[in-house]
C-alpha cells in the first residue's frame, strides 16, 4: 500500500495493472469489479490473469466493457461448456447413435482399460472465445490489444508457469483455464499447458514487471476448509492444493495497492447457476474500496479511451484453409467434414457448426483453428491444427431396463482405422433377461457414398393378444385370446450411404432377415413342446430417407423429423408355404417447438403393403412405449406390447414436455390410430379413430439416459397399463 501513497504525491500520469485470480464459478465476481471500475472511469493500462481471470480479463483486454462482458455471460450455457456438449447438429447419424446409447465409455488400449485425460476437450470454450475475439485475432502480440495482457498456464512437464502473451489469444485463455481432469491439456509451441492456477494463480509479480505503478487485484480464491467442511476425499485433495496457494497470497496481498476479497464463500468453483448472485458481490467488493479507486481517477492524466463499437460477425469470407497435424486422415477428409470450401461467404454458425463436425468425429484429440485477417474486410485464411487420437479401441457400457426387454446390460467394443483409415467397428453385446447383439461396420467417406455391414440379432418373450400376430381366421381357428410368444429376430444388412447436407442421409441397402415366432401357450402336435408360426429366412432389397434436426433425440426442444422406409421382399424360405413377393413402405414425421421450459411435439407415423403376401408376421403391430422396436413394431399408448395388428396403419400423437426445473419433466401424451388391412384402400385411414390412449409421466435426464415413470390409458381397453424405463435404448 506505501507505492500507492507515494504515487499520489506525483503529478505525473500513473500506470494501473490489473490482475485477476482463478477460481471457476467465483471468478464471475472479477465482471462486477469491472462494472464498477468502468462507472469511476479508471484507465487500465495492463491486465494479468489466470484461468476465469484470464477468460474475463481477455475480454475486458480485447475492448468489451464491464457490461458487456456481464451479457456476454448471462447467454452462456455454463452446462455445455463444461461438459462440451457438441451440438447434436454437429454429429453424422452414426456418432449420433453412438451418444445416445452408452452410458461410459473408455480408451480400451493393448487389453487395458484406460481413464480419459479429462471429461471435455474445450471445443465449445474455443469457439466461444474464438468468435467473441475476432475482431482482433489479427494481434499476435497481446501487449497490441486494446488494453495489452498477458495470462498464465502451467507446463505439466516441468511444473513451470509460462507466460502467454502471443500467439491465438482465444487458445491462450483456453490453455490458462483448462482446470486438470476437467478439461484436457492444451498444446502450444510443444509445451502441454493446463491451468495456470496449478503454480500461479494470481500473477501480480509479472505484472508489476510490466512497469506498474498501481496494482487493483481481485482475489476469488478458497480459503482453507473446517474441520466440518473436510468430509469427502475432493474436499482433502482441494484443502492440500490450497495450503502453497492460500500462503502465496497472504504475501501477494501485501503487494497489492488495491486488494479486493468479494465474498464467494458460499459458492464453488462450478456454481455458473448463481452467476447472477457472484456478479453482484463483485460488485459490492469494489464498491467498498471506491475511496481507494476514485484516488486513482483523481491521479490519472489520460483518461480512458472511448470503446470502439464491436460488430457482430455474421458472415465471414475463407480464401485460404491450411490443416496440419493430420496423418491417418486426409486433407479432404477433414475438408469434407468441415463442410467449407475455399473463397466462398458462409453465415458464421455455419464455420462453427463445421468444426464441430470435425470434433464431433471422436478421431481427433483436439481441433484448434485461427482465423487470420486479410486485407479485406471480414475475409480470412483459416489455420486448422489436428491431434488425431491415437486411441483406437473404446469400451463402452450402458444399462437398460423396460417392460419388454426387462434387464439389459450393454457392452461395447468400438474398433477405428479397423481395416482402413476411416472406417470403424462397433459390436455391442446385451446381457441380460434377453440376450442380444449388435455388430456395425462403417466406411465413413462424408457427403460421398459410405458403406456399411450391419448385423443384429434380437429377442423378447412376451403374452399377446393372438390376433396380433396371427390373421384373423387363424386366431379364431385356435380359439385362443392370448399367447405366450417368443419372438427372435436375425438381420443382416450391407447398404451405401450418402449424406444430403449434415441432417439428410439415403441409405440403399439389401437386407437378410430370419424371423422365428413361437408359443408354448397352444401345442398342435403331441411329442412338440412348441408351435411355430415362423421360421422363415427373407431377402429384400431397401431405400430409406432420412431427416432428423432434433437437438434432443429423448427430449426435443427444437427440430423436424422424417425417417420413410421401402421394403422390396423378393425371396422367402416360405415356412408356412405362403408367400408371394410384396413390398412395406412405412414413414415417421415430427414437429417440435419450444416455449421456454415448455415443449410441444407433434408426431404422424403411417404404413402400408402392397402384394398378395397372406404371411401377418411381418405386419404392423402397436402397443406399448419404447424406442429401437424391431421389424414394423410401434408404440402406442394406452395399450400393451404388440396389441393391435394390421397391414395398414396411421398414428397420430401430440405430446407436451414441461421441464420443472433442470433435467425434470413432466410429460403428457395422447395418441390415436387406425389399424387394419388394407384401410388405404378401403378409405379407413380417413374416418374417426378406433384407438386412442392417453400419458403422464415423469421422465429424470441422467447420464445413463433417461428414467421414466409413466401412466397410459386407453377408454376402449378401460384399464390402466404403467410403463417402466431406465437409461438409453438398445
Amino acid at each position: 500500500m506505501s507505492g500507492f501513497s507515494q504515487v499520489q504525491n506525483s503529478k505525473e500520469d500513473v500506470k494501473v495493472g490489473l490482475v485477476l485470480s482463478g477460481g471457476g464459478a467465483k471468478g464471475l465476481a472479477h465482471i462486477g469489479v469491472l462494472k464498477v471500475i468502468d462507472s469511476l472511469g479508471i484507465r487500465i493500462d495492463y491486465i494479468a490473469g489466470t484461468s476465469m481471470g484470464a477468460i474475463v480479463g481477455s475480454l475486458y483486454a480485447a475492448g468489451y466493457s464491464g457490461n458487456q462482458i456481464d451479457t456476454i455471460f448471462r447467454g452462456v450455457d455454463f452446462d455445455k461448456i463444461i461438459s462440451d456438449n457438441l451440438p447434436r447438429a454437429a454429429k453424422t447419424f452414426y456418432e449420433r447413435d453412438n451418444a445416445e446409447r452408452y452410458a461410459i465409455t473408455l480408451p480400451f488400449d493393448k487389453f487395458k482399460l484406460k481413464l480419459p485425460s479429462a471429461l471435455s476437450r474445450g471445443q465449445n470454450t474455443l469457439s466461444l472465445l474464438s468468435k467473441l475475439t475476432l475482431h482482433v485475432s489479427d494481434v499476435e502480440d497481446f501487449s497490441k490489444l486494446p488494453i495489452p495482457f498477458f495470462c498464465i498456464a502451467t507446463n505439466v512437464e516441468t511444473g513451470k508457469a509460462v507466460v502467454l502473451d502471443k500467439g491465438s489469444l482465444a487458445q491462450s485463455v483456453v490453455a490458462s483455464g483448462a482446470f486438470p481432469s476437467l478439461f484436457q491439456p492444451v498444446i502450444i509451441d510443444n509445451q502441454i499447458l493446463i491451468d495456470g492456477g496449478v503454480v500461479n494463480n494470481y500473477p501480480i509479480d509479472e505484472l508489476k514487471a510490466k512497469g506498474m505503478d498501481i496494482i487493483i487485484g481481485v482475489d476469488v480464491q478458497d480459503g482453507l476448509a473446517s474441520r466440518d467442511e473436510l468430509r469427502s476425499a475432493t474436499a482433502i485433495i482441494l484443502q492440500i492444493n490450497n495450503y502453497r496457494t492460500i500462503n502465496d497470497m497472504k504475501q501477494k496481498a501485501e503487494k497489492t495497492d488495491i486488494y479486493i476479497k468479494p465474498d464467494i464463500t458460499d459458492y464453488t468453483v462450478v456454481s455458473f447457476s448463481d452467476g447472477k448472485k457472484i456478479i453482484e458481490n463483485g460488485i459490492l467488493a469494489a464498491n467498498k474500496e471506491t475511496d481507494q479507486l476514485q484516488k486513482i481517477v483523481d491521479q490519472q492524466i489520460k483518461k480512458p479511451k472511448p470503446l470502439e463499437s464491436i460488430k457482430s460477425i455474421d458472415t465471414i469470407r475463407i480464401n485460404n484453409i491450411n490443416i496440419s497435424g493430420n496423418e491417418k486422415y486426409t486433407r479432404s477428409y477433414v475438408l469434407g467434414k468441415l463442410k467449407l470450401k475455399p473463397e466462398e461467404n458462409i453465415d458464421y454458425t455455419t464455420f462453427v457448426e463445421g468444426v464441430n463436425n470435425l470434433a464431433a468425429t471422436n478421431n481427433f484429440n483436439s481441433v484448434v483453428y485461427q482465423l487470420r485477417p486479410t486485407k479485406n474486410e471480414r475475409e480470412y485464411d483459416l489455420d486448422v491444427k489436428v491431434l488425431e487420437t491415437p486411441t483406437r479401441t473404446f469400451f463402452k457400457v450402458g444399462l437398460h431396463y423396460d417392460d419388454l426387454y426387462k434387464t439389459g446390460v450393454l457392452l461395447n467394443l468400438t474398433r477405428k482405422r479397423l481395416l482402413f483409415n476411416d472406417d470403424v467397428g462397433s459390436l455391442d453385446f446385451v446381457l441380460g433377461d434377453n440376450i442380444r447383439y449388435n455388430f456395425d461396420y462403417y466406411i465413413d467417406k462424408g457427403f460421398y457414398w459410405s458403406v456399411g455391414l450391419t448385423s443384429r440379432y434380437n429377442q423378447f418373450k412376451k403374452n399377446v393378444p393372438a390376433a396380433a400376430l396371427l390373421s384373423d381366421e387363424s386366431s379364431m381357428n385356435l380359439n385362443v385370446n392370448k399367447l405366450d410368444v417368443e419372438v427372435s429376430d436375425f438381420t443382416n444388412q450391407l447398404y451405401a450411404q450418402t449424406l444430403l447436407g449434415n441432417d439428410y442421409a439415403l441409405t440403399l441397402g439389401a437386407e437378410h432377415k430370419r424371423f422365428k415366432v413361437t408359443s408354448e401357450t397352444i401345442l398342435t402336435n403331441a411329442n412338440t413342446k412348441e408351435t411355430t408360426f415362423d421360421n422363415s429366412d427373407y431377402l429384400s432389397v431397401y431405400g430409406r430417407l432420412k431427416l432428423d434436426t432434433y437437438d434432443n433425440k429423448y427430449f426435443p426442444n427444437e427440430g423436424f423429423y422424417f425417417n420413410g422406409d421401402f421394403h422390396l421382399y423378393l425371396y422367402s424360405s416360405n415356412y408356412n408355404n405362403n408367400f408371394s413377393e410384396f413390398s412395406i413402405g412405412k414413414a415417421t414425421m415430427g414437429y417440435t417447438k419450444s416455449f421456454g421450459k415448455f415443449s410441444a411435439n407433434i408426431t404422424t407415423q403411417g404404413g402400408f403393403k402392397i402384394g398378395e403376401d397372406s404371411s401377418p408376421y411381418l405386419d404392423f403391430v402397436l402397443g406399448g412405449y419404447g424406442n429401437n422396436l424391431i421389424n414394423n413394431f410401434t408404440s402406442f399408448y394406452g395399450y400393451d406390447y404388440l396389441s393391435i395388428r394390421g397391414n395398414s396403419f396411421v398414428k397420430g400423437m401430440i405430446t407436451a414436455d414441461y421441464e420443472i426445473f433442470k433435467k425434470h419433466h413432466i410429460v403428457a401424451s395422447a395418441n390415436l390410430a387406425n389399424v387394419d388391412d388394407d384401410i388405404f384402400d378401403s378409405g379407413e385411414w380417413f374416418t374417426s379413430p378406433d384407438y386412442t390412449g392417453y400419458a403422464l409421466g415423469y421422465s429424470i435426464e441422467t447420464f445413463i439416459g433417461p428414467i421414466e415413470a409413466k401412466y397410459t390409458w386407453s377408454p376402449e381397453v378401460k384399464k390402466s397399463i404403467w410403463f417402466f424405463n431406465l437409461g438409453f435404448w438398445f
